[in-house]
């Protein structure tokens, strides 16, 4: 039997990548599809989108009509997730031309079941994996690994708890089980998410969940390098912090999305913890030697004036984040800050610019410290900057998201994709550090 070809697009967060890998698997092990990045080729294409922010739902509404109007007659056009979930009932109904089936983010793992049945299907539970194989895209050393979905937080700017449900976490043994089965596949860098890492088990009235999670991934031969994603401050405690410092699999690599740091503007967007609190928890993490910070910051909340927005820029330029993104408020339907008196997006805007800018700076002086150095680096590939460049990230980096080095000398002839090498960065040039490859570890 010929195989059918896939063409499948995510949008979004790397939650998101990991239903997408499982739809993948689903349609290869029962239908034998294959996997093209053409999308005019493909006989069923997916679009798993994104329906965080306006920025995000556009993207995601963008795509759609592009890959509609690219699809070869008598292909198949699915749209899936969030952005599917949050507008299930009028987007049938608007699109309804575009796309041939609309489903949410409850059902990635019976995309067979309603491709054969051609439905349109919600299903009331949030999908959390479970013993679901995946494909794993993207690399050949790293996997994600989802630990819960949905989040018990209330913050005034998020829509997420709206379409994805209160936190559900995954057991203990069935996430173990699962990096088990990839560290004999030949992954060793794992990524731990979910909308809200700290809170893990506390669903189930457990407070110390991620830590019991650590004891269990240490335990696990094969695990490598370990990094949590998404720590919320408020469910954050100093003996996670610490219990991440002792671990000889888990990095120093403490994500923690603050938002905000005026008490004023923490209380607004209830966030659960005030600066007092917040600053204490990042001063424990800096203490710690090798610490990476990555943190996020919303910028343009209701009732953020212009004193706010500078207690945020004078508190970058003195704690120094290892890594920041920031985003522009998005004022969402359903959250608690959708009927506040909101800033003109001229003024957001302007701000954005500045902290932007003070943003990049640090990144370029992060950088900068590591010329002359001397780290492992994971060496993925050929760099899309040029086929004479391979392309790599520090074992401690979040993958996709600290950032690239591009490795143009060696002084070892084989290089093996997926591997990791001590590398010397000898130089930062066009906005990448360069290395030499040493030798192999």
């Amino acid at each position: 039997m010929e195989n059918k070809k896939l063409f499948i697009t995510t949008l979004g967060c790397t939650k998101n990548q990991v239903d997408s890998e499982v739809m993948i698997a689903e349609l290869k092990n029962r239908e034998n599809y294959i996997l093209t990045d053409i999308e005019t080729e493909a006989d069923l294409i997916i679009i798993n989108s994104c329906g965080f922010i306006n920025s995000a739902k556009e993207e995601s509404i963008e795509k759609t009509l592009q890959l509609a109007q690219a699809k070869k007659d008598g292909a198949t056009l699915v749209l899936s997730g969030c952005l599917s979930e949050r507008y299930k009932d009028e987007l049938p109904n608007e699109m309804k031309n575009e796309v041939d089936i609309f489903t949410g983010v409850g059902d990635y793992h019976s995309i067979v079941d309603l491709i054969q049945k051609r439905e349109n299907r919600f299903s009331n539970n949030t999908f959390l994996i479970a013993n679901e194989e995946r494909v794993i895209t993207g690399s050949v050393s790293h996997a994600y690994i989802k630990i819960g979905e949905g989040c018990n937080q209330t913050c005034s700017f998020c829509a997420i708890p709206n379409f994805k449900g209160k936190l559900k976490s995954r057991i203990i043994e069935n996430i173990v089980d699962e990096v088990k089965k990839l560290v004999q596949r030949g992954f060793y860098d794992f990524s731990f998410i979910s909308q809200d890492s700290s809170s893990y088990l506390r669903d189930s009235g457990i407070k110390n969940g991620l830590e019991l999670l650590i004891d269990e991934i240490e335990k696990i031969d094969g695990v490598v390098s370990a990094r949590i994603l998404y720590l919320y401050p408020s469910t954050t405690s100093m003996k996670l912090i610490n219990k991440i410092a002792e671990s000889k699999k888990f990095h120093n690599y403490f994500d923690m999305p603050i938002q905000h740091i005026s008490d004023k503007m923490l209380k607004v967007m209830k966030r659960g913890l005030g600066r007092a609190g917040t600053e204490a928890l990042l001063r424990e993490m800096r203490s710690i030697p090798n610490s990476f910070i990555r943190t996020a910051f919303i910028i343009g909340h209701p009732q953020e004036n212009r004193a706010d927005f500078e207690e945020i820029l004078k508190f970058i330029r003195e704690f120094r984040f290892d890594m920041i993104s920031v985003f522009a408020y998005s004022n969402e339907e359903g959250t608690s800050a959708f009927t506040m008196d909101q800033i003109s997006e001229k003024e957001i805007e302007r701000r954005m610019n500045r902290i932007e800018e003070v943003i990049e700076e640090q990144r370029i002086e992060n950088l900068l410290k590591l010329v002359d150095s001397e780290i492992p680096v994971i060496i993925n590939g050929e760099s899309s900057e040029s086929e004479y460049l391979l392309s790599g990230k520090a074992i401690y980096w979040g993958e996709d998201i600290d950032g690239e080095i591009l490795i143009n000398d060696r002084e070892i002839e084989d290089i093996v994709f997926g591997k990791i090498y001590l590398c010397r960065i000898t130089e930062f040039a066009g906005d990448y550090l360069m290395a030499t490859v040493l030798n192999e570890i």
